[in-house]
């Protein structure tokens, strides 16, 4: 009779145990001289792109979108939610670095109990938190001293970031969409990586009620009245011009009737890597065009080639 792929992968791993025992986020991050990492989750991999390790990265999630090389040229493990563990170690990785909220449970306990070495990364929502990141990942992949010269580099750009935002006098208002497929869209609200993105660019959640990201009644939103309306372009979430006109909950909004619609990739503007000062500036430029925000600095991170 045939197992069960998870059965199979316990089965296999049982030979594996390991004495490595992952660490929790409150613990000293465990330096290694791994030379074969598995990147799950997109702040990740960007971090780890960043720093220079391109060649020790042997696979990545679907949501490792940037650099785009990274989905294009190594294998992919799967969807960060729904990894498979057989997937993930036929790559022969050396140690595993992932994202809170990988999955399924099942999965990630098989992980952390096979003979290589599975490190959690808290998902950050501010720029204290995306600095701690790098170095705790830096330090992970065995190059604190490449995560100290990145992370004081990001630790500037969220500085300019802070600068630029003072120039706001009176934010305005918006309503992140995730996606609206069903009757009701899906929208981020308090908690939510958008809702943290809104504040690192000055902009005010409309729908700060909501808790997270959830589906929010046609009501909900006419009563907010938000200034604009962002989306992300990517493929799997993008909604036509007339979609947006045409929806009960938009139609008579300000940010339709006056035009204020944006769309940015969503990946740039969730992910919560090493560009999310560049990110957040970019959102605040195109709710505010009349403050002419200037850009921050070039950073080699920040503009990767394909």
């Amino acid at each position: 009779m045939r197992t069960a792929p998870l059965k199979h992968a316990l089965l296999v791993l049982a030979l594996m145990l390991s004495a490595f025992a992952p660490s929790a986020h409150g613990e000293e991050a465990r330096p290694t001289t791994s030379r074969r990492i598995v990147a799950i989750g997109g702040a990740v991999t960007e971090t780890l792109y960043a720093l220079g390790l391109e060649d020790r990265v042997v696979a990545v999630d679907t949501s490792s979108t940037y650099p785009p090389r990274a989905l294009a040229g190594k294998p992919n493990v799967g969807y960060i939610r729904a990894l498979s563990p057989e997937g993930v170690l036929s790559v022969g990785p050396e140690l595993i670095i992932a994202l809170d909220g990988a999955g399924p449970p099942d999965a990630v306990k098989v992980l952390k109990s096979a003979a290589v070495p599975f490190e959690s990364i808290p998902e950050a929502r501010n720029g204290e938190a995306v600095v701690a990141n790098i170095r705790r990942i830096a330090k992970l992949a065995g190059v604190p001293e490449r995560g100290e010269e990145l992370a004081k580099a990001v630790e500037s750009d969220f500085a300019a970031l802070a600068e630029l935002r003072g120039r706001i006098a009176t934010p305005r208002e918006a309503v992140f969409v995730l996606s609206a497929s069903g009757a009701a869209p899906v929208v981020g609200g308090a908690g939510s990586s958008a809702d943290a993105m809104f504040a690192l660019a000055g902009i005010g959640n409309a729908l700060r009620a909501v808790e997270g990201y959830k589906p929010a009644v046609g009501e909900a939103i006419l009563g907010a009245d938000p200034y604009a309306i962002v989306l992300m372009k990517d493929r799997n979430h993008a909604l036509a011009d007339d979609a947006i006109r045409t929806m009960p909950a938009f139609a008579g909004t300000k940010a339709v009737t006056e035009g204020h619609v944006y769309r940015i990739d969503g990946g740039y503007l969730l992910s919560f890597g090493p560009r999310t000062p560049q990110a957040a500036r970019d959102l605040a430029a195109m709710i505010y065009p009349e403050l002419n925000l200037p850009a921050l600095p070039t950073r080699a991170w920040a503009s990767a080639a394909p």
